[in-house]
């Protein structure tokens, strides 16, 4: 009998909530009902709003509680939250009062996966970083499974995975808090100030993405990224075996970079990987990337599995992607960019000044850091949604002799006409919000696929 197996036969009897019916959830009610288990799922959306969703659960035999109170009364034995709901939200502290159990769709693959789990959190760069893990993994010929923030639960291939087998996680800050299992090798990429609409200060999100390496046993590995002050800071699990990442020192063991060249470094000794020059997706960040990569794949890959995916890979969708050459102008999509941080990467990337698309969604994050790289990189700034008039601010407040002209947008198709009546031949056209999508988007791929369509169209 398999560990989820076993746990199904260990909850046959109990009343189970699965709080929202999105793409993590769908595949565990799934699999409850496959079992037989009785589900309930609470939702904030009626049945119209879920649409063939609701048909396919309704299909399923499961019970329902939509609409603005499907919180009120969550008297079930086990709950399931989504993501989206914080763990400590009142509802679930009373179902924890009453003697109930609070989990999640991730902490369950965590719990009956057969296999070991890499996984990679951080604010910035933890989907390139991930794609890379799992790439390089499959260039050294092993099984894998990618998914978790990536976009695809992992829990219904459970039962297809074999020991031997390595499933690769991206991991939120969302899925990590309250989590009591860390993975085989974790990885950090960096912290800064992100989803403070969602945590309760900055404080908190740094405490849930600890819970990665938290529960680490010994032998399991931590990579850290040196470089970053917060990360600098964590108290770490003594049982962790640190590799460290850097670009100005040389860890006792990890990947740094010295003079273009990357290196690998275990127990003091060093080898060259690669020239930093020669890695094919553009920008600084993404030689962070390779090398917090690299660091998380020892022991599991040879380096020229690692060189030659370096050497030809890509990129990811929505992360500095290039769309279409129109009249000399090329346009990128870096949708991705939901924080500031993300959009000065982006920024970095090009040799030359661009014309930037910026503003969405409000995370109530702080935007001070960007004016100066606004600046410096950015010869016309476009802005457009809720934090518009904080990108301006900031660019109007930077300490700079040279500041961009700034031009407001009703919405991101006149924001992309107005970029194009501005580019000349030669010019790069860069859609990097530093914002979240939800003010107008269901998510940073739906904006994303918009702005394509937009520079399609011209």
């Amino acid at each position: 009998m398999t560990a989820l197996q076993k746990y199904l036969e260990s909850i046959r009897g109990k009343r189970i909530a699965v709080i929202g019916a999105g793409v993590s959830n769908t595949p565990l009610i799934a699999l409850l009902r496959k079992a037989g288990l009785p589900v309930t799922v609470h939702d904030k959306k009626d049945a119209a709003a879920l649409g063939d969703r609701y048909t396919e659960l309704a299909a399923l035999g499961v019970s329902f509680v939509l609409g603005d109170d499907y919180l009120d009364i969550l008297s079930e034995d086990i709950v399931f939250r989504t993501p989206g709901l914080h763990p400590l939200h009142p509802a679930l502290a009373e179902v924890r009062a009453r003697g109930g159990i609070v989990t999640s769709e991730m902490e369950l693959f965590f719990a009956v996966c057969p296999c070991p789990i890499l996984g990679v959190t951080g604010s910035d760069g933890k989907t390139t970083t991930t794609t890379l893990v799992y790439e390089f993994l499959k260039r050294a010929g092993h099984t894998c499974h990618l998914g978790g923030n990536i976009g695809k639960p992992l829990l219904p291939e459970v039962e297809s995975m074999q020991p031997d087998d390595l499933a690769v996680v991206e991991l939120s800050s969302f899925q990590l808090m309250g989590m009591q299992f860390s993975p085989a090798v974790a990885a950090i990429t960096n912290l800064t100030p992100n989803h403070l609409d969602y945590h309760k200060d900055f404080d908190e999100y740094v405490q849930a993405k600890t819970a990665i390496y938290a529960h680490q046993k010994p032998g399991g590995r931590l990579v850290i990224n040196l470089d970053d002050p917060v990360t600098q800071t964590l108290t770490l699990n003594p049982d962790s075996e640190i590799w460290g990442c850097s670009k100005t020192q040389v860890p006792e063991n990890g990947v740094y970079l010295q003079d273009g060249i990357i290196y690998i470094v275990q127990g003091g000794v060093s080898r060259p990987l690669m020239h930093a020059d020669h890695i094919r997706i553009p920008g600084e960040h993404n030689v962070s990337n390779v090398m917090m990569a690299a660091a998380i794949v020892q022991g599991y890959c040879a380096d020229e599995d690692i060189v030659h995916v370096a050497q030809t890979f890509g990129g990811v969708e929505h992360r500095i992607e290039f769309v279409r050459e129109l009249d000399g102008v090329r346009y990128y999509n870096d949708s991705i960019a939901s924080s500031p941080t993300r959009t000065i990467a982006g920024l970095r990337s090009f040799p030359q000044k661009i014309i930037l698309i910026a503003g969405g969604y409000d995370k109530h994050i702080p935007y001070d850091v960007l004016g100066e790289p606004i600046c410096t990189h950015v010869s016309k700034l476009i802005l457009t949604g809720a934090t518009a008039p904080k990108i301006r601010a900031c660019v109007e407040q930077a300490d700079c002799a040279e500041k961009p002209e700034m031009q407001d947008a009703a919405d991101l198709a006149e924001a992309v006409q107005l970029a194009h009546a501005a580019a000349q031949p030669g010019d790069v056209v860069m859609m990097s919000p530093a914002s979240a999508s939800f003010d107008c988007f269901k998510n940073f791929m739906e904006r994303g696929d918009r702005f394509k369509q937009l520079v399609h169209a011209l």
